[in-house]
């Protein structure tokens, strides 16, 4: 392992390593690619992911144009509880 240290004139460090892998890096590093290739293989097969397929969505209604006015009662509420919070420390 070289390890080069350099300062500038604003004190900064840097510092440059030029390292090789040791065993388990590369085990690891191979483990993983072997992972990633298999996880494209069961991607590229077309199974289903889940969520197309699913049912989860039937029986089930869309916002309503009016669900702005919800968010701003729960914002009003949540503002006046805070507001009340530190009003009472006074």
């Amino acid at each position: 392992m070289r390890l080069r240290v350099v300062y500038t004139k604003y004190m900064g460090l840097f510092v440059q390593q030029n390292d090789t892998r040791t065993k388990l890096q590369e085990r690891i590093a191979a483990e993983m690619s072997d992972k990633a290739k298999k996880k494209a293989e069961l991607e590229a097969q077309g199974l289903p992911d889940g969520v197309d397929d699913s049912r989860y969505i039937e029986n089930t209604k869309t916002t309503t144009s009016l669900a702005w006015v919800w968010i701003l009662i729960v914002v009003a509420v949540v503002g006046a509880a805070i507001y009340f919070m530190f009003a009472t420390e006074e």
